[in-house]
């Protein structure tokens, strides 16, 4: 068949893009596909700028509607009021560099502070701040994380390679080394009571005896799979975020059995952990960007990309129908409000 000369051009023109558009296409679908469906979906995210510099490490929202974090390139903690967008900064001494940031039961901040080596406490309602310190010879821990237990007692971890007990109406405080050595890092309580932490450097979850301190190392299945945070569901299920694998993990000490999900994308990189009071498990994933949903009855994880590039959030908390999110590499805390779609299963 003759073509004549001038319409040739054309004709390869759009079977060129014809095939483009194709491949296109294709490429777009997979990434979608890649991504998860969650992509498409509608944000519910509310952004709160926080003081330029506070690189906010860990977030911790508290009953009376506000919420703390730990500005760790600022020395200070730092309360958000989301209802006006008002920000309280406490300095809190000479060094200090905090690294948690949790509610007690008296509803006062308390911080795992690496620079002072020190648990320290500050009021919600003078914003009077108090430090516990560590025994002389406990210096450098690294003071990471932090959880109360049934009776009031403060457990922390640091990832010099320590774990500890403080009894705030003593101040007495116990101290133990961690198995492994370094990597002490996330830490929570279940609901009958038992603490476990994650150990970074040593990729194990630890569980302590409150008696003795005495630490039982748990391994996951996956070797050197870099356990950081850790958190227990409403039924004793112990989660953990692993930072290499890039995986989510999940010990039940009942049957004392492990399962691991790994998270969509290319090369994940799992960071906070948090599960909700649906059970729902969420995750912070570094190489997406992204926050994760991982529904354990379904095994079906959801993806939602944060609204700004370079967050290295590093720590989530919650309350009924929402999360928070520090974002370290931008100055802001996030709240992300779930609904009924989000805790359904479906």
């Amino acid at each position: 068949m003759h073509i004549a000369s001038s319409d040739a051009p054309a004709t390869l023109n759009v079977m060129h893009a014809s095939r483009f558009f194709r491949y296109f296409a294709a490429i777009v679908l997979g990434a979608v596909v890649a991504m998860g469906s969650a992509y498409a979906q509608p944000s519910s995210f509310d952004s709160f700028a926080v003081p330029a510099g506070s690189a906010p490490h860990d977030v911790a929202p508290s009953p009376d509607g506000t919420v703390w974090y730990t500005a760790q390139a600022q020395g200070a903690v730092g309360r958000l009021d989301p209802r006006n967008a008002r920000t309280d900064r406490v300095p809190l001494g000479n060094g200090s560099a905090p690294h948690g940031v949790i509610v007690g039961p008296d509803r006062a901040a308390w911080i795992t502070d690496g620079g002072l080596n020190a648990i320290v406490r500050v009021d919600p309602r003078t914003l009077a701040v108090k430090t516990f310190p560590l025994p002389k010879d406990r210096q450098n821990a690294n003071l990471n994380t932090a959880v109360f237990d049934k009776r009031g007692h403060l457990w922390f971890t640091g990832q010099s390679g320590i774990y500890g007990e403080l009894d705030p109406a003593s101040a007495k405080m116990r101290v133990f080394d961690a198995p492994r050595g370094p990597g002490a890092y996330g830490i929570c309580v279940t609901p009958d009571g038992s603490l476990y932490f994650a150990s970074l450097a040593g990729s194990y979850l630890g569980r302590i005896d409150p008696v003795s301190g005495a630490a039982q190392v748990i391994q996951p299945p996956t070797p050197d799979q870099g356990a950081r945070r850790v958190w227990s569901d409403s039924k004793g299920h112990v989660w953990i975020s692993e930072w290499n694998a890039g995986k989510v993990g999940m010990f039940d000490p009942a049957r004392n059995q492990w399962r691991e999900w790994r998270l969509p994308g290319s090369e994940p990189h799992a960071y906070a952990i948090f599960v909700d009071d649906h059970d729902i498990v969420w995750l912070s994933e570094w190489s997406a960007n992204a926050l994760v949903r991982f529904d354990p009855h379904t095994e079906h994880f959801e993806t939602y990309a944060l609204p700004r590039q370079h967050a290295n959030v590093r720590q989530m908390m919650g309350r009924p129908g929402e999360l928070w999110l520090s974002e370290s590499g931008t100055d802001h805390l996030l709240r992300y409000r779930y609904g009924a779609s989000d805790t359904s299963g479906n």
